[in-house]
């Protein structure tokens, strides 16, 4: 069922009992769950996916979480392996901080989460989980705003695992300037960067600069950009691949 929500955006239950052919009750009990878990918006006689026209260029994190999942699981594990216990980590938002969440989740560590989903993987066992406030952008669960920035400019982390929706040789790149804005002070409060992403981001520019590639300490990538990152190798000064 939510492969047709996010393909179409916005469908009617009658399309959905048709396309999957089951009853009218079971889709609205199937969406009542969904909606519940945050992922789409009932309206009257159908649905619409969270987040449709917040930005049309921009995956909804359902889609994305679907996407390189594999290569997400591996940058995550090796981004979880530069963490020492005892250090605060801040855990950007999307797909590859859920990895990185679930791969830090019940260590030792201290997290500060700008993201709900990521704030929910790692809140396990040991891990102490802190969440920014801010607005929540429906269908992508990252926090942005004057909260998220104020809070975020009262702490100090140890590492910054930053996520990127592009990356070129002017920098790191994102879909809106509210993520970047969020994005460029976590970058100020902490004293390593990391960027992870996986390699299918290379050599692509999104609408907002987040920063630019001097402000990286380390790259975490896939092996499936190795001719991709090797331009890259005097720009960074420590790449990873997995």
């Amino acid at each position: 069922m939510i492969d047709v929500i996010i393909e179409r955006k916005r469908v009617s239950n009658a399309d959905l009992s048709a396309i999957l052919d089951i009853s009218l009750p079971t889709v609205r009990r199937d969406l009542a769950v969904l909606e519940q878990a945050g992922v789409v918006t009932r309206t009257h006689g159908g649905v619409v996916a969270r987040g449709v026209g917040e930005d049309a260029t921009e995956p909804l994190f359902l889609e994305k979480v679907r996407q390189n999942q594999n290569l997400k699981q591996r940058i995550g594990q090796a981004a979880a392996a530069k963490v020492l216990d005892g250090q605060v980590v801040l855990l950007d938002s999307g797909t590859t901080a859920l990895a990185t969440a679930h791969a830090l989740a019940g260590r030792r560590v201290t997290i500060v989460a700008i993201d709900l989903k990521v704030a929910e993987a790692a809140s396990v066992g040991a891990t102490e989980v802190h969440i920014v406030g801010g607005r929540v952008r429906n269908g992508y669960f990252s926090l942005v705003g004057n909260w998220a920035k104020e809070a975020l400019s009262s702490i100090r982390a140890d590492i910054c695992f930053l996520a990127a929706d592009a990356v070129d040789h002017d920098g790191i790149t994102t879909a809106t300037f509210e993520e970047a804005e969020t994005k460029q002070m976590a970058i100020q409060r902490a004293k390593r960067i990391v960027v992870i992403t996986d390699h299918g981001k290379f050599g692509k520019r999104a609408f907002a600069q987040v920063c630019g590639l001097d402000a990286i300490d380390e790259l975490i990538t896939d092996r499936g950009g190795a001719n991709l990152v090797a331009s890259y190798r005097p720009l960074i000064p420590a790449i990873t691949l997995v």
